[in-house]
């Protein structure tokens, strides 16, 4: 199996990527123990299929390691030249705090060392506290050490429009932001895209799939217990969830989304995906991946065979009518982690 040339896409002039990403929190350490000697040998399958892009962290345990180890057996097999084949966007998530070019150096070289690369294709940052301006400092460090080469594209990781208006008011180019996005969450419809489409930056949605809870798994069940939900994504799309309309209304999306799949011959997983991307200024989708636990390869490639028209939209949008607003209730893209 192989993805066909609609997977791809210009995500900058100098790096294409797979519109399907790998998302790597799954092996933080929050949803279970990921065994490396199964892990890294799942990534090469992952890799031939045509899945070539990957989300991580400086803080999701030993991801940025898991790359380095890919990328070390990966020039070991196929030769250097080809690592070029292999995206990986991570992210620093520091403390509050005074952020000198000391602090900011450091973390960066960190991740460099990890990843085993002379430069980070993609920096995403992220920031605690509005209220703490120092984000501003750390960012024009950052902008200087990707004038000096050790980081290729800056990008930012749960900012809300203001926050990303006063970054780019800054002078500081930001080429994505990745934000949570899904059929239950919306909120990036309301001021983050047009903000995005405006200023040529591009959204990396997460949450697309619930954690798994948007899936055939979850369709015509009781509402599950605390104690079945399992990895920190369950726990973390059931409250959204709740907060959004509850398990009843949620229950209806589900049916709806079904519908929409069967007459596509498709799971509902890639109907919830194929939703997001096709949403303005949406570069990829980010889907976990518990690495030699569970994979879904087959399965996320028949997203790109899927065209969903007006009449599927319309009736997610029916649904989606139907519920709180997040907005309210929670605030703009991002304002839950603050």
């Amino acid at each position: 199996m192989t993805l066909p040339a609609s997977s791809r896409f210009q995500f900058t002039p100098d790096l294409p990527i797979c519109r399907v990403i790998n998302g790597l929190w799954q092996v933080s350490g929050a949803h279970g123990r990921i065994d490396p000697a199964r892990a890294i040998p799942e990534m090469f399958t992952y890799h031939e299929t045509g899945f070539t892009t990957w989300d991580l962290a400086d803080h999701y345990g030993p991801a940025e390691d898991f790359i380095g180890a890919f990328r070390r057996q990966f020039a070991a097999r196929f030769g250097a030249e080809r690592l070029s084949e292999i995206r990986a966007f991570t992210k620093w998530v520091p403390r509050p705090g005074r952020m000198t070019r000391h602090v900011v150096e450091g973390a960066i070289d960190l991740s460099l060392s990890r990843m085993g690369v002379k430069w980070l294709d993609l920096l995403q940052f992220h920031w605690w506290d509005y209220g703490d301006d120092a984000y501003l400092d750390a960012l024009r460090h950052l902008a200087d050490l990707q004038q000096e080469g050790k980081i290729l594209h800056l990008a930012l990781t749960n900012f809300d429009t203001e926050h990303l208006r006063i970054i780019t008011e800054h002078g500081i180019k930001i080429v994505s932001n990745q934000v949570q996005y899904s059929l239950v969450d919306r909120r990036p419809e309301n001021k983050m895209a047009a903000f995005c489409s405006e200023h040529g930056i591009t959204l990396l949605p997460y949450g697309a799939v619930l954690g798994g809870l948007m899936s055939e798994t979850y369709l015509a069940r009781p509402e599950p217990r605390r104690s079945e939900l399992n990895t920190a994504s369950l726990q973390k799309y059931r409250n959204m969830i709740e907060a959004w309309g509850g398990w009843s209304l949620f229950q209806e999306l589900l049916g709806v989304v079904k519908q929409i799949a069967d007459r596509h011959r498709v799971s509902v997983a890639n109907v919830a995906v194929r939703a997001i991307l096709d949403r303005p200024a949406v570069a990829g989708v980010i889907v976990g991946a518990r690495l030699g636990v569970t994979e879904h390869m087959a399965d996320n490639a028949r997203v790109f065979g899927l065209e969903l028209d007006s009449g599927d939209r319309a009736k997610l949008d029916d649904v989606s009518g139907k519920s709180r607003d997040l907005a309210k209730l929670i605030g703009d893209c991002g304002d839950e982690y603050r």
